[in-house]
């Protein structure tokens, strides 16, 4: 419980570490949070459940915002840690991914869930008690032709993609927000808007 006796949130954003990886679609989620602590004027500093932190508030709801160092496929462990560090329930854990099966530009929020063959939601089911945390799931479209959806995820979005990415990553920051200070059902009655 936050000092005030607001719950705290825990809010992540799944990508992988290091600028190698920065402009990739896989590294969405780290954008989100990225935009999140900007707006507040927050820096990350490391944590030692190997994790980057900014403590904040959003609205009048205090906030941890939380980018994994680990790999993508083992986020589950660090984020475990903070939810342990921090006394968070997975009821006030949201996370920030990209989704593959959502077209580039729309926004879809959920409560729980399977993983849907994402290895950063697989780590994140098995490291906490169960998959009913909230998800912000910030549409990056299908791979064209043939491509491996692995590869796909990891190469930069395209230069027409980048002339939208800044909206589409606000409008993701928006909707962690929203559901932050007014719930998930708000937040999808405003983002889940037809693409």
């Amino acid at each position: 419980m936050a000092a005030d006796g607001a719950q705290r949130w825990l809010v992540v954003g799944l990508g992988n570490p290091g600028p190698t990886y920065a402009g990739n679609r896989h590294n969405v989620g780290f954008m989100v949070v990225d935009a999140l602590a900007q707006r507040q004027g927050e820096r990350f500093r490391a944590h030692k459940a190997r994790a980057e932190v900014a403590e904040t508030r959003i609205g009048a709801v205090p906030a941890v915002l939380a980018k994994p160092r680990s790999y993508m496929n083992l986020s589950g462990g660090p984020v475990s840690g903070l939810a342990a560090f921090y006394k968070i329930p997975l009821t006030h854990i949201l996370v920030v991914h990209d989704e593959l099966d959502i077209p580039f530009g729309a926004l879809r929020l959920k409560r729980g869930g399977g993983a849907g063959g994402h290895n950063g939601l697989r780590s994140l089911t098995a490291s906490l008690s169960g998959p009913d945390y909230t998800r912000v799931r910030v549409g990056v479209g299908r791979p064209p032709g043939r491509m491996d959806a692995a590869a796909f995820v990891l190469k930069d979005f395209s230069s027409v993609e980048r002339r939208d990415l800044g909206v589409l990553v606000e409008r993701a920051a928006d909707a962690v927000e929203t559901v932050l200070a007014d719930g998930l059902d708000r937040a999808q009655n405003v983002f889940h808007t037809a693409q």
